[in-house]
């Protein structure tokens, strides 16, 4: 898989996420990949996912399809 661009990429953390920096940030707007990072490494390395991967991800952990715990 190509990387995508993400020196150029703005990133965000959850809206749900009150826990002082210590989470995942995603990067939106790249086609058709969604870039995640640690928090606390802002330059440090990060994953690329497929867009429809990361989507499932998300889909299966709001209906509670993952044991997160």
């Amino acid at each position: 898989m190509t990387c995508a661009n993400t020196l150029t990429a703005v990133w965000r953390s959850s809206s749900y996420s009150t826990n002082g920096g210590n989470c995942v940030e995603i990067a939106d707007g790249l086609t058709g990949v969604v870039p995640v990072r640690d928090s606390k490494a802002p330059h440090g390395p990060h994953l690329t996912f497929p867009h429809d991967a990361f989507a499932s991800f998300v889909r299966a952990l709001r209906r509670g399809g993952l044991d997160v715990s």
